[in-house]
């Protein structure tokens, strides 16, 4: 009896505390040529953008998947990025440079899913720069296949 009443007084005292909700945190830093300054978004903003569905296999993982996100070249356009190049940069600092004349040639995404499920840091996420690689016989060469960038953090325009 005694352990009950004391859970019960447990419960009635954390349910009198106010609920703080969580700042949600930015998954992508934009930094460098950007008209307002370097720009900061969390997932929730990412997915509040017009979205992009496309379907293709990769050099990490069996088979054909369903990735959804933002065209790069419109996130670019919406921040009025100036640049020519930008460097993507992985949670783990891996970097590697990209033509922005990439984004305005194939549909490549800013992906926040993976056949309809959130990518988390545990699987290549929250975001993975994804090429439609199936769709283009050029894209099938490893210059393309390091542009990949999974777990991506920032995006320097330059």
């Amino acid at each position: 009896m005694r352990l009950s009443v004391t859970a019960g007084l447990l419960s009635l005292a954390l349910s009198a505390l106010p609920l703080v909700a969580a700042e949600p945190r930015p998954v992508l830093h934009v930094t460098g040529q950007v008209a307002d300054g370097a720009q900061a978004f969390d997932i929730s903003e990412l997915r509040a953008l017009p979205a992009t569905t496309l379907e293709t296999s990769t050099v990490v993982t069996d088979g054909t998947h369903r990735f959804t996100g933002v065209l790069l070249r419109d996130l670019l356009t919406r921040l009025d990025a100036d640049g020519d190049m930008v460097t993507a940069i992985a949670l783990n600092d891996y970097a590697v440079d990209i033509p922005v004349s990439d984004f305005d040639k194939f549909d490549v995404i800013l992906a926040y899913s993976m056949n309809g499920e959130a990518l988390d840091r545990a699987d290549k996420g929250p975001l993975w720069i994804i090429y439609p690689r199936d769709a283009h016989a050029e894209l099938q060469d490893i210059r393309y296949d390091y542009r990949w960038v999974w777990q991506l953090s920032e995006i320097e325009v330059r």
